[in-house]
């Protein structure tokens, strides 16, 4: 699982400088069934020929992550890929929640 912090301090290009920007994951809206892909796929399954699309022949290996930075000033959404395809699940973290290993290891040895 891929941790990532809360909030980031990235460019707006809005509002044309660096702001401190929400971070929320990404998520797949509902599908139209009106849409012209999906009238288009209707249209092939129909008639005589039975189903002509079948299962995919190659299986993409993880999907690609995205998430989106809002600005707190200007409220513009944009979106970024964290990565390339990958199949960890990410996780948004408070600032604090998220640890460095050196600090995680500092924090062991002060208890014991």
């Amino acid at each position: 699982m891929a941790k990532i912090v809360d909030a980031i301090r990235t460019y707006c290009p809005k509002c044309n400088k660096h702001t401190l920007q929400k971070v929320k994951l990404y998520k797949k809206g509902k599908q139209s069934p009106f849409s012209v892909g999906q009238r288009r796929y209707d249209r092939k399954l129909t008639g005589y020929v039975g189903k002509v699309k079948g299962k995919k022949t190659v299986r993409k290996i993880g999907k690609r992550q995205k998430i989106i930075l809002e600005c707190p000033i200007c409220k513009k959404k944009q979106e970024r890929v964290i990565g390339t395809r990958t199949r960890k699940i990410l996780e948004v973290v408070k600032k604090g929640a998220m640890m460095t290993k050196e600090a995680k290891k500092a924090s062991k040895r002060s208890t014991s």
